[in-house]
């Protein structure tokens, strides 16, 4: 197990699940992609996140996924772990078994499903927290789980020592940098942009790192964006950041099909099958698949930007 601490910061992908023919997990393929992301130079790994399909998984499943992955990195970087659920009851099950994996940190959403409000959040975190031995992280992602969690209540959190770090993925950039000066008064505290196309920003505005969804397709990519940022060439970090923004456009090749989630899942897959890292784009169920044309048009973004 490897220790997060304060000076934890850079890329850290939240990798998709890779899936058999019939569904299961592909347990080979995860460990090459883990390969592909160590091999790249990546700070940590986020598994069991939204990219991750986690909701799609049974029990067993995700256990599958955090075993495979806590073995493979062997301590090389921090395991965070997605305990993403729509109640806190179902939460505790996913953090015990997530620390009988032997993971690093815990990422935990707002519940969802039952709409509810901000003292009930904190409530949720504050029993997680309660219960858990490794440190919490937030995840702000109100797409999702349809609750933003506010500046407010991210900094109550804070101060109460209940949660260790923010992933935003709020798609409120301005309530991001809201958050990063307020994280001036916390020096312990780690904030993350969730966003693959504004990492350069982020990081310019005092963001610890990126847990880019994109990092599962071309990882060396941000590593390198992240590496010129701590040297001071912002120019070369710009550059990269175009790059990967223009390579981002894979997720809507299936726009018009399906959905942007289904889409941008399907193209991540599909993108790394292309590049000999995982043997299947299937996706999860009730998920539509990619179909020729649209693994076409990814095959021709990769070609482009210089992946194949």
């Amino acid at each position: 197990m490897t220790s997060l601490t304060n000076h934890f910061s850079g890329i850290i992908p939240p990798l998709s699940t890779p899936l058999t023919e019939t569904h299961e997990i592909d347990t080979r393929s995860l460990e090459k992609l883990i390969e592909f992301q160590l091999a790249a130079g990546v700070q940590g790994l986020f598994m069991l996140g939204s990219t991750g399909e986690a909701v799609f998984l049974t029990d067993r499943q995700r256990a599958i996924v955090l075993d495979v992955a806590v073995r493979v990195v062997a301590n090389h970087v921090p395991v965070l772990a997605g305990i993403i659920d729509m109640t806190t009851v179902r939460v505790l099950e996913h953090m015990r078994m997530a620390e009988m994996a032997g993971v690093d940190g815990l990422v935990v959403t707002a519940p969802f499903y039952t709409r509810i409000g901000q003292v009930e959040v904190v409530k949720h975190f504050r029993l997680v927290h309660d219960a858990a031995q490794l440190p919490l992280i937030a995840y702000d992602i109100p797409s999702a789980v349809h609750c933003k969690l506010e500046l407010t209540t991210i900094l109550q959190l804070v101060h109460d020592n209940i949660i260790w770090g923010v992933k935003d993925s709020s798609g409120d950039e301005a309530g991001f940098r809201a958050l990063l000066l307020a994280k001036e008064r916390y020096p312990n505290f780690c904030a993350f942009t969730g966003s693959e196309l504004l990492v350069d920003s982020a990081l310019l505005a005092g963001a610890n790192g990126a847990v880019p969804g994109l990092g599962n397709v071309d990882p060396a990519g941000y590593v390198r964006l992240y590496h010129a940022t701590l040297a001071g060439d912002w120019s070369t970090a710009r550059k990269e950041q175009e790059r990967l923004y223009r390579l981002f456009a894979i997720v809507n090749v299936g726009l018009g099909r399906m959905a942007i989630g289904s889409s941008a899942m399907g193209a991540f897959k599909t993108a790394r099958q292309l590049r000999g890292v995982i043997a299947t784009n299937n996706v999860g169920r009730p998920l539509l698949r990619l179909n020729a044309d649209e693994v076409e048009e990814v095959h021709r973004a990769l070609t482009e930007a210089q992946l194949l």
